[in-house]
């Protein structure tokens, strides 16, 4: 089965998310103190060309690095389909990475539910209903509201 993505579902953040937030844990990953493993994700504006910064939380789960957009279709997820990489900044280590989007359900779920186990605390309210001990068919219908990206350090 394959995951079609919903390119309309986004959950935006609320001022208290944008203003404070997100600029707080950008800053300290910045400074070199990840808040439970987080990176700043730059990646270019497929409009504007600029690089455009966020905080993210990449999952390192079987040997690979995967990024998991909560909120949806997000900005940095539009982007990023169109860019195809990004940069990862912690502290002062910024790795490029290439981006790959993940479709197929036998291979998103897997890495659903880790993301849910390790950052439920944080992003569960995103996932309506859905936890690392929901079903596979659960979780698959669930995955087509948050596209999964695989990283690779470029070569």
């Amino acid at each position: 089965m394959t995951n079609q993505r919903s390119d309309k579902h986004y959950l935006a953040p609320g001022r208290l998310t944008r203003y404070l937030m997100n600029p707080l844990v950008a800053g300290l990953t910045r400074l070199g103190v990840p808040l439970a493993g987080s990176a700043v994700l730059g990646v270019r504006g497929r409009r504007s060309g600029e690089i455009r910064t966020t905080p993210v939380n990449p999952l390192r789960h079987d040997g690979a690095r995967y990024l998991v957009a909560a909120r949806g279709n997000t900005q940095w997820v539009r982007n990023l389909r169109a860019a195809g990489e990004a940069e990862l900044t912690v502290g002062r280590r910024t790795e490029t990475v290439t981006a790959t989007e993940l479709t197929d359900d036998a291979r998103v779920v897997p890495v659903l539910r880790a993301y849910l186990r390790k950052w439920a605390w944080e992003v569960g309210a995103f996932f309506e209903g859905v936890d690392a001990s929901s079903s596979d068919a659960e979780l698959a219908a669930e995955a087509r509201r948050h596209p999964v990206f695989l990283l690779s350090p470029e070569a």
